[in-house]
């Protein structure tokens, strides 16, 4: 049997195409555009906003093994005669301080064991299905709350933008609290969330450093004044003990916890509630049976999740996959969205489903993500999105788009796929 041909980018002349993440085909309708690569050209070369280039993973083995097997890391300074550390440079090259870079670049998403182990372990308590459903009333008030205050934020139209005054303020209140952020502080975190998203370097840089600077005041204010929050408690081990956790960690990691901890699931709530308003079917389906929810918001996060594809790993060591030859120290983008649409595991990939079944146990979609580094607050994202969408829904029987489908307003920045408002009619 001949072995399949293995392509080797040192091979491939430095001024060859790659392809671009700003492709307006990957921006506009990144369904299609990662899954077309994912049938014609499954592991391709990409290049970054920086010119910097990597493989780019689509098919949904191929990334399940990008991001379990160890011969792929998180940290690419820790590869002998690797390339160093190019997120560093990478963040460098969109404009952040050097001071301000290890607050970023070191955080718990980017570690290797041991360094991942030991901080998953000092917050992963906080993310226990038990600890979780705890919060379950608190969530279910905070919705309510909000879908109280929905009808007086209507405009003149009598439209009202979901994603300002539900899908973001739920989450955000929510992580918040756990966290120990206050209330009054909120804002700016919405603020700088949609300047870290954008794609204007100088504003993305100018949020990181203002991020920081607060982190770093509020927790001092904490030392004087504590309370009973995740803050505290991660204050106290770094007080209690060094070794445990340095005081960058501890910055990178409330930034972390916050950032992580509405963002996506504000854009898992915008997105899904999009869907199901364009699938009315599906809407009716889950309006009357609200015990549906589970199987739902596991169904719109594989076909309309928000992470499009993963933070970049890299080989080890050279690694054949899926018939290309990564050598060692190259960098690898794993695609979520067309690892969800990959036929080869769904029937009918494109069809959103919320009954959809499978033959066998577990999570079978990567919207949050797959091994070492699986979300740590997906069960959280996952109540947030069963209660969203069952309260919305039963609240607002005549929920209904206010602009065409065609419409919908979507934030061309590659990596997420997020609407920049959804407007609606309550009905």
């Amino acid at each position: 049997m001949t072995a399949p041909a293995q392509h080797n980018p040192a091979d491939t002349p430095a001024d060859s195409p790659a392809v671009s993440l700003l492709d307006p085909e990957l921006l506009t309708d990144p369904y299609t555009g990662f899954g077309r690569l994912r049938e014609e050209a499954p592991v391709e070369r990409v290049r970054h906003l920086d010119g910097s280039t990597m493989w780019l993973v689509t098919r949904q083995d191929d990334v399940r093994t990008v991001l379990d097997d160890p011969r792929f890391v998180n940290d690419p300074a820790r590869i002998e005669n690797g390339p160093g550390d190019m997120r560093a440079t990478m963040l460098a090259s969109v404009g952040i301080p050097e001071d301000y870079i290890p607050y970023i670049a070191d955080t718990i998403l980017d570690s290797d064991p041991p360094d991942h182990t030991r901080l998953r372990k000092l917050v992963s308590r906080a993310f226990t299905v038990r600890r979780v459903n705890e919060l379950r009333p608190r969530v279910e008030e905070i919705t309510a709350d909000l879908l109280d205050r929905l009808p007086g934020a209507a405009g003149d139209d009598g439209a009202v933008d979901l994603i300002e005054h539900f899908a973001y303020p739920l989450p955000i209140t929510v992580i918040c609290e756990m966290v120990g952020v206050p209330e009054a502080d909120r804002p700016l975190w919405r603020d700088w969330g949609t300047r870290m998203m954008g794609l204007d370097p100088a504003r993305m840089a100018s949020a990181f450093r203002e991020m920081i600077d607060h982190i770093h005041a509020m927790v001092a204010e904490r030392r004087a004044r504590p309370a009973d929050a995740l803050l505290d408690a991660l204050i106290a081990v770094r007080d209690d003990d060094g070794d445990r956790l340095t005081e960058t960690e501890l910055v990178t990691m409330v930034l972390t916890l916050v950032i992580a901890g509405h963002e996506t699931t504000a854009h898992l709530i915008g997105n899904g509630t999009h869907a199901l308003l364009t699938h009315p079917e599906q809407a009716r389906l889950l309006r009357e049976d609200p015990g549906l929810a589970p199987r739902a918001v596991h169904e719109l996060m594989r076909w309309c999740g928000p992470v499009l594809f993963t933070r970049p790993r890299w080989a080890a060591e050279d690694v054949d996959l899926g018939g290309t030859l990564i050598r060692k120290g190259q960098g690898v983008e794993a695609v979520l969205v067309s690892a969800n649409h990959d036929p080869r595991h769904y029937t009918e990939p494109e069809r959103l489903d919320i009954t959809r079944t499978y033959d066998t146990r577990g999570e079978h979609h990567l919207g949050f993500g797959h091994g070492l580094h699986y979300c740590l607050g997906a069960a959280l994202a996952r109540q947030e999105g069963e209660v969203a969408f069952t309260q919305l829904l039963g609240r607002f029987p005549g929920l209904a788009l206010a602009v065409p489908e065609d419409q919908a307003r979507w934030m061309p920045r590659p990596g997420l796929r997020r609407l920049v408002e959804l407007p609606v009619r309550l009905g």
